[in-house]
């Protein structure tokens, strides 16, 4: 399965009138109740998560969990993630989800408030499928619904 399976399935399931599962981590509250209501406003389904150890247990990625499992790879069809976050960074939650049998297929959004280029460059290089500067604002979440859905 390449990049553009995964999009496809999201814009599938946009063609059925399912809401994309989308899951949110952020460790602040502010930020991620911010994404939450701009995906929500998109006719997205949101779970959020305040950390990248929170994300990866909700996605059966944890430490005590198997990674080859395939049962968790239909949880989620886009994870949005901030970058600096305390323990595990945004860059470290994006590497152990495309390291994943289950899960690597899945798009994976990096957003930070900080325009670092090459943060931003190592970012794309590791599999992300953007990189968004915060604050996000609804035009932000339209368009990535837009490249999500137009990748084929």
């Amino acid at each position: 399965m390449d990049a553009t399976s995964s999009s496809s399935s999201w814009k599938g399931m946009m063609e059925q009138g399912n809401e994309p599962h989308v899951l949110a981590v952020d460790d602040n509250i502010i930020d991620r109740k911010i994404v939450e209501k701009l995906l929500k406003n998109s006719s997205c389904k949101v779970t959020t998560a305040e950390n990248g150890l929170r994300a990866l247990e909700y996605l059966g990625l944890g430490n005590d969990q198997d990674n080859s499992l395939e049962t968790s790879g239909s949880k989620v069809n886009l994870i949005i993630t901030d970058y600096c976050m305390p323990g595990m960074t945004g860059y470290d939650l994006l590497k152990k989800v495309k390291e994943s049998n289950a899960m690597k297929e899945v798009p994976v959004v990096i957003m930070s408030s900080e325009n670092i280029p090459t943060r931003i460059n190592k970012c794309l290089e590791e599999g992300a499928q953007m990189f968004m500067l915060k604050p996000l604002k609804q035009s932000d979440v339209k368009k990535l619904r837009c490249q999500l859905m137009t990748r084929s």
